[in-house]
């Protein structure tokens, strides 16, 4: 029905009450056991966990609300969206595949590292690749304090002054493809998620989505899912 922080305003509002009862504090341990009303109503059955494939355009916000009014991407999105999590994110700049969920619980577990799937990018960057750099990029590197990687990277082609390259690693940190080729003195003027574990962009246009086929679903989440 809504986020964590979401839910917190709704208690701290009084719309939330458990047993007949209304609560003002979300440090509450509750089962399917309690009865537990939203403004007077029931919470809605939980609903079969369902992801669609989602071509993020660049110049949209990975967010649902921005508070300087700036574009997102729901956007672009029908309204029957717009209570749908996203699983990672992509920055503004970037574009390609954004998955979507109505399971916030599969989002968290399938953007953690130690669910193994592998974020995918073609990169284009601007100078001439130094084939050195990508062995360099398999090892853990630290920038700022933070450590990045190991990533996998390879030259796709060099065309003039730009460069294709793609990317691939597990972690996916904030702007982390873009930071870790800065540090090695290249600029990334275009980045484009091609896949998240099974999952690829495929032929989807951007701004178009689709659902993926809940057998194929079933058959690629983890086992305890």
């Amino acid at each position: 029905m809504c986020s964590r922080r979401e839910a917190e305003r709704w208690i701290l509002q009084g719309r939330i009450s458990v047993d007949g009862k209304i609560i003002d504090s979300p440090a509450l341990n509750v089962s399917s056991e309690n009865k537990i009303l939203v403004d007077g109503n029931p919470i809605p059955e939980i609903e079969p966990t369902r992801i669609w494939r989602y071509h993020k355009p660049p110049g949209r916000l990975t967010t649902r609300k921005d508070p300087e009014d700036r574009p997102t991407i729901f956007d672009g999105l029908p309204k029957e969206f717009s209570n749908l999590k996203t699983i990672g994110r992509l920055d503004m700049n970037s574009e390609g595949l954004l998955l979507l969920t109505n399971d916030g619980e599969i989002a968290r577990c399938l953007e953690l590292p130690t669910t193994g799937w592998t974020r995918k990018y073609r990169i284009r960057v601007h100078g001439a690749v130094d084939n050195k750099v990508f062995l360099k990029l398999k090892n853990r590197v630290r920038i700022d304090g933070y450590e990045y990687g190991p990533v996998t990277a390879n030259l796709e082609r060099q065309v003039g002054a730009n460069a294709w390259v793609q990317i691939s690693l597990q972690e996916g940190k904030n702007r982390e493809v873009r930071r870790l080729m800065e540090h090695f003195g290249y600029t990334v003027n275009r980045l484009i998620r091609v896949s998240f574990g099974p999952f690829h962009l495929g032929k989807l246009t951007r701004g178009q989505f689709e659902e993926i086929p809940a057998r194929v679903l079933l058959s690629n989440l983890p086992s305890n899912y």
